[in-house]
């Protein structure tokens, strides 16, 4: 198992609020997080920095080795993590409102465990298909779940960045979490919504099938986004199983 990254300002924010953190626990077990922090000023990157780097330090004392453990770990530790922001943004007045999406993938030998709050989302390639795991907790995606519009039509929404969970919010926030076989998994994309809103998910796929690398493909749909516009900072992870995914 292989995991690379890549994280870009983009072409329009003066910051990037992105943050990635990798983490390894007592039994030699990793987490990986992506996180895409949202407030004024420089509290979106305050949060994301904050919440990934507390949740590591959490797992690293940990001697969890499997993934039901890791689910319920996952779901507790991160909803302490959103009083954590919460009281932070409280407290200080500069942070006040600032809050961060959330995707973590704890990985162990045959399987692995996803938790995931807001708009990030998280992929996986398998037998050369691109496969979103994470449902986006946003206001589009729910008029989307209900009818009133089209998946289509979402994608120009004006309210597309709306988010309806977040690391960060008052009250007891949606953690979604699940595990699931490695198996004939070739890789898992953990990325933020500066790609997703840029590179639709057919050129992600061909980016990543006709790279020879994980760091070749990164570098391809982080430049592709720029490409396209570049309007928020732009963050890719992929986690390589070593399974082969030739085009």
């Amino acid at each position: 198992m292989k995991i690379s990254f890549q994280s870009d300002v983009g072409k329009i924010r003066n910051t990037n609020q992105d943050y990635v953190g990798i983490f390894e626990n007592k039994k030699g077990y990793t987490l990986a997080m992506l996180a895409d922090g949202m407030g004024g000023h420089q509290a979106g990157d305050v949060a994301s920095k904050t919440a990934v780097n507390e949740i590591g330090d959490q797992w690293e004392k940990t001697k969890i080795s499997n993934s039901e453990k890791a689910a319920k770990w996952l779901v507790k530790t991160i909803q302490e993590e959103n009083t954590a922001i919460y009281q932070a943004g409280q407290a200080t007045p500069e942070f006040s409102g600032m809050g961060t999406t959330m995707e973590a993938v704890a990985i162990f030998d045959d399987d692995f465990t996803i938790a995931h709050v807001g708009d990030s989302r998280i992929y996986a390639l398998a037998q050369q298909q691109l496969i979103q795991l994470t449902d986006d907790h946003s206001l589009v995606n729910e008029l989307v779940k209900t009818g009133e519009i089209s998946k289509e039509m979402a994608a120009n929404h004006p309210q597309k960045n709306i988010v309806t969970q977040c690391v960060g919010m008052p009250g007891t926030i949606e953690v979604d979490v699940f595990s699931q076989l490695i198996d004939a998994t070739n890789y898992l994309l953990l990325c933020s919504d500066g790609l997703t809103n840029m590179v639709s998910e057919e050129e992600i796929t061909q980016l990543i099938l006709t790279s020879s690398t994980t760091e070749e493909a990164i570098e391809k749909m982080v430049d592709s986004a720029n490409e396209q516009g570049g309007l928020d900072n732009i963050t890719v992870l992929m986690v390589d199983f070593g399974g082969v995914a030739d085009a």
